[in-house]
């Protein structure tokens, strides 16, 4: 086992511990994009709105957020992750090296890239932002990686990445980690057989609160006044101002939530639901609604017809979650009742995906803005979360997977 402690570095390549071994920290920045496919296309032009990142089988394409024109696209890996970085513009691109950096250009009049910079890791996995940091969490290692998003911008125009604190982990397991405004760090405890539960500890690195109440934890999600949700598989785990709170599924034994869908300014979290361990495929019928002042869990069915998977549900104008659903309509559900309040055609109808990382419709958010992409026409469609108005949509020559927005805040 090994021993756990916090380790604080200033500087870029010490902070990575094994970054003078990365190709990327030498000849990484804005100019060096990695095998450009896409120049073409490419506007260049400044934008001062939002980006759309699409991964796609061994490329990622950088999108304007308003014309959903191609601006940029660069050979990858040909399975990808997305995240937003935090900053405004950056997009982490899970890749079998790490967490690499895009570069969508979004607020600036720089060219997008896929920079050569990349934060190492051992079989990347979580991306979480929260309190103005940005926090990595390798699966292969459980250790944890934090830097100020606001950092990465300068950073990476230098040509370099920003100075991270690493915190190393115990058991290697898929995991994930949270560190609150005060420096309280939350993160995942398991290892090779599973995962239990999750570990508290101060700003000083000692441990305040803990739990093994949570078998399969998975998924996370801060609310507000920092209350932090993760899934388990009958229920979930609600930490807040020092206490964790067993929130027990009413379908049990099983009654797994896996993904956090939250807002910082509402205490209500949306999360997804599956009460059959044997069921086949991603598809899911009902959501797991909390009440994190309350300490409440509800199980909501969907109405017939109306399923989604984990990448399906976004939350965006006034709290309210956006889902879009098998029938191919983006439904508006809010979370202090449950109820489906509008729908709105903006897709065909689709079925499942064979495995979680096939190709399938996504939900994300800009504002009053959602993307919502298409595989089955290789397209991607801007909605007016607000009406329901499609704003634009495109095609692409493509097929997209995962899906990433930069707000250019």
């Amino acid at each position: 086992m090994r021993t756990t402690h916090l380790r604080r570095t200033g500087g870029t390549l010490l902070a990575l511990g094994v970054a003078a071994t990365l190709v990327a920290c030498s000849t990484g920045g804005p100019g060096s994009a990695s095998d450009a496919t896409g120049g073409a296309d490419a506007t260049g032009a400044s934008s001062s709105g939002p980006r759309l990142a699409v991964s796609s089988e061994g490329r990622v394409t950088v999108l304007d957020g308003e014309t959903l024109e191609t601006v940029g696209a660069f050979d990858s890996e040909e399975f990808t992750r997305l995240n937003p970085a935090g900053d405004g513009r950056h997009v982490m691109v899970t890749t079998s090296g790490g967490f690499q950096v895009l570069d969508t250009a979004a607020g600036s009049s720089s060219e997008p890239a896929l920079t050569d910079l990349v934060f190492d890791a051992d079989t990347a996995g979580h991306v979480v932002r929260h309190g103005g940091k940005t926090i990595l969490y390798a699966d292969g290692t459980s250790d944890t990686t934090v830097f100020e998003s606001a950092d990465l911008t300068d950073a990476v125009t230098d040509g370099e990445l920003p100075a991270v604190e690493t915190i190393e982990g115990v058991e290697a397991h898929h995991g994930v980690s949270v560190v609150l405004e005060d420096g309280t760090f939350l993160t995942t405890v398991g290892d090779s057989d599973g995962r239990t539960g999750i570990q508290v500890r101060d700003a000083d690195g000692a441990v305040v609160a803990q739990s093994d109440e949570c078998p399969g934890v998975h998924g996370e999600g801060t609310a507000a006044d920092e209350a932090v949700v993760l899934g388990c598989e009958d229920g979930a785990l609600v930490y807040h101002d020092g206490t964790i709170t067993k929130l027990a599924s009413p379908s049990q034994p099983y009654g797994r939530m896996g993904n956090a869908y939250v807002s910082e300014t509402s205490p209500l979290v949306v999360g997804d639901h599956k009460d059959d361990p044997d069921a086949e495929g991603y598809l899911l019928h009902a959501v797991t609604l909390i009440d994190t002042a309350a300490d409440t869990l509800d199980v909501v069915d969907l109405p017939e017809g109306v399923e989604y998977t984990f990448r399906g549900v976004a939350r965006g104008p006034g709290d309210l979650a956006y889902l879009i659903g098998t029938d191919g309509a983006v439904h508006v559900l809010d979370p202090a009742t449950g109820e489906l309040t509008a729908s709105w055609p903006v897709i065909g109808a689709w079925e499942g995906p064979a495995e979680w990382q096939d190709a399938h419709p996504a939900i994300v958010v800009a504002g009053d803005v959602g993307y919502v992409t298409e595989p089955a026409t290789d397209s991607v469609h801007a909605v007016d979360l607000t009406t329901g108005e499609v704003l634009s949509s495109r095609e692409l020559d493509v097929t997209p997977n995962e899906v990433a927005v930069a707000t250019a805040d």
